[in-house]
């Protein structure tokens, strides 16, 4: 069986083809180098007291909706 060519595929195509071929180490290694290769688009420090963390749900919904817009 010859394998398809991983550096070709979208991100969300390998993630796709290594969902269904999960014993593909080859795969997994391609899809790490591509998230890896994508940098966070944003940097979230960590809280400095119990009053950062008022922000934290805004913060957690549009991680949330980025997310979906990815995949």
């Amino acid at each position: 069986m010859m394998k398809p060519n991983f550096k070709a595929m979208s991100r969300k195509e390998l993630l796709a083809y290594m969902l269904k071929h999960r014993d593909d180490d080859d795969a997994f290694r391609a899809y790490m180098d591509k998230v890896y290769a994508d940098p966070p688009k944003e940097f979230y420090p960590a809280p400095k007291s119990i009053d950062d963390l008022s922000h934290f749900p805004e913060l957690l919904a549009k991680h949330r909706q980025q997310r979906k817009e990815e995949v």
